[in-house]
């Protein structure tokens, strides 16, 4: 690994990170020679005014660490397209299934870090591309899925869905969700979609309450080329990116998907495997002593 000269931090904005939590990792880092560089919140946390946008960061840096849950790691992840620098989630949310170190295990697990201890895992991000009349309106990025969903004034829609310029089906439902396999324990489980190990090489197409009980979730290679256009004629529906960002599409709108070229690189330092945090997130069972189940009984 090459050497680490330069951090970036980024904070969740809402509720916004405390400021003890923050200087304790910016004074301590600081401590060990290392430049920080902070995002505009971590240094209105901070009380500095040399904060820089969110958007400069990735190119500045060689380790970006996120204080936060998901969602604001999700948000940086998209800005990190396209840069070859680490990212370091530290979960000072609830549920955290990417950010699985915490805060009071930040300073032993960056120490292992510089050690070597530690490894990389190169997570799948999509890159979705929107057209109108044949012509493009917008890209943009998503590390867990890319959702089409009705409006609050909308029906039910239409959606037809073309794998590498192939017709494959249409949809009649509230939406649609394109998953990566990073996503498949987000917006896609819920709507019934499977779990996939995040190394796995797969998307995933989840349908949202569809109207034909034939409708099923489809896993597809992540080197196909989707095609989904909207052919449903009634109000824009929303064109949602990781839960945060949302674009509108219209009758006759065609948003086209992919993975991007080049994976996201986050840090994992715990040792924890996919399916031990499987199994705190989601309360699985623990394992039974010697192969046997051992039931309690009440006389």
């Amino acid at each position: 690994m090459a050497k680490i000269n330069t951090i970036g931090i980024f904070c969740k904005h809402k509720p916004p990170v405390k400021r003890k939590v923050l200087e304790d990792i910016v004074f301590w880092l600081e401590n060990q020679s290392l430049k920080i560089i902070l995002e505009e919140t971590a240094a209105l946390i901070m009380g500095r005014d040399n904060g820089y946008p969110p958007d400069k960061i990735p190119l500045l840096v060689d380790l970006i660490i996120v204080l936060g849950g998901d969602g604001t790691l999700l948000g940086v992840a998209r800005l990190s397209v396209g840069h070859d620098v680490l990212i370091l989630p530290v979960n000072l949310g609830t549920l955290g299934f990417l950010a699985e170190i915490s805060f009071p295990d930040f300073r032993e697990g960056f120490e292992k870090m510089k050690t070597g201890i530690f490894q990389i895992e190169d997570r799948m991000l999509l890159n979705a591309t929107l057209f109108r009349s044949g012509k493009e309106i917008g890209e943009f990025h998503a590390m867990n899925e890319v959702s089409l969903i009705k409006g609050i004034d909308s029906g039910i829609i239409d959606l037809e869905v073309n794998i590498n310029g192939k017709y494959m089906t249409s949809y009649r439902a509230d939406g649609l969700i394109v998953a990566t396999p990073t996503g498949s324990t987000a917006y896609s489980l819920s709507s019934g979609g499977p779990i996939l190990d995040p190394s796995m090489n797969a998307m995933i197409l989840s349908p949202i309450c569809p109207f034909a009980l034939t409708n099923r979730t489809v896993v597809v290679p992540d080197g196909s080329q989707l095609e989904v256009k909207l052919v449903y004629k009634g109000p824009p529906i929303r064109c949602v990116l990781d839960g945060q960002e949302r674009e509108p599409m219209a009758f006759g709108d065609v948003l086209k998907i992919k993975k991007t070229d080049t994976p996201i690189k986050i840090v994992q330092i715990s040792g924890k495997n996919f399916y031990q945090v499987l199994r705190e997130k989601l309360h699985w069972g623990a394992k039974p002593e010697n192969g046997v189940r051992f039931e309690k009984y009440e006389e």
